[in-house]
């Protein structure tokens, strides 16, 4: 593997780990340590100002893969949380 696909690699596991989290966050996905679901929209949000930044940060610097793969994972995750918001006043 040359330098340019291991920092390709690094860079969509880290994408993928930030997913995660924002998904364990709000109680999408169980946490792997307490094996239950547990909810914290707060910090989903951060998780998800935190992929916007990156996104605005690495601007012009991602291949149109990673450009692709970096927006669904952040749409797909708005709209989760917007689901998940509109159950708190339910």
């Amino acid at each position: 593997m040359n330098p340019n696909e291991k920092q390709q690699m690094l860079f969509v596991q880290l994408i993928s780990s930030l997913h995660g989290a924002a998904l364990m966050h709000m109680g999408k996905i169980k946490n792997p340590a307490t094996d239950k679901l547990e909810r914290n929209l707060e910090q989903a949000e951060m998780t998800i100002e935190m992929l916007d930044m990156l996104k605005e940060r690495t601007k012009g610097n991602l291949s149109a893969e990673e450009e692709k793969f970096f927006s669904t994972v952040i749409s797909e995750l708005k709209l989760n949380y917007v689901d998940e918001k509109s159950k708190e006043g339910k």
